[in-house]
């Protein structure tokens, strides 16, 4: 069965970005609640037990028509959820470095301008959703909780979640805000290791 994946820092390390409580509630609570639905529909569904969350939502045809929302919806909260805890860090922020910045300065012209781009899509998706960073380093969003494998492309290097889940307890409805201070928190070392 599916389990939370182990943050790699504390709840009180990414203050005052993100606080303490905040972590709390969207790892521990609204995560949690992700696994936890994901297994349940999982027990009716034998066949596929022992088969990666990478593997349901990337072959959501395979899911049989009562279970294929339930798939997508939990297993990619899942799966989008343990990607960002991995793109954020108390170490994090400022500008990517080695390849990476070579390639965002080649195809965007700089970093700012490729994180005006970035976070213009992150402002203007409506309702709730993720904006991802994909490895040829073309920018998506996706709704709810799609990714990007749900359209057989591949893993993101990095990625935003804009539910207002993510916020709501310290920027209150104000997701620029929360933006900016995700910014300071992004972990570039893990985007160029996964790019």
């Amino acid at each position: 069965m599916f389990t939370l994946p182990k943050l790699d820092y504390g709840y009180d390390l990414l203050v005052p970005y993100f606080s303490k409580e905040m972590l709390e509630v969207h790892y521990g609570k609204h995560h949690q609640a992700y696994v936890d639905k994901l297994n349940g529909v999982m027990e009716s569904l034998p066949e596929l037990q022992g088969k990666s969350v990478e593997y349901l939502i990337s072959n959501l045809g395979e899911i049989p028509d009562k279970y294929r929302t339930a798939i997508r919806n939990f297993g990619g909260g899942h799966y989008n959820h343990s990607l960002f805890w991995k793109f954020i860090s108390p170490n994090g922020g400022g500008v990517p470095s080695g390849k990476l910045a070579h390639a965002i300065d080649k195809k965007y012209g700089s970093f700012q301008l490729f994180k005006d781009e970035f976070t213009k899509q992150s402002l203007s998706l409506f309702g709730s959703g993720w904006v991802w960073l994909q490895p040829d380093l073309s920018i998506i969003a996706s709704n709810n909780q799609d990714s990007p494998l749900n359209d057989g492309l591949a893993s993101p290097i990095m990625g935003i979640d804009v539910w207002e889940h993510a916020y709501y307890l310290d920027y209150k409805y104000n997701r620029a805000l929360y933006i900016e201070a995700w910014w300071q928190i992004v972990n570039w070392d893990e985007a160029e290791k996964v790019f």
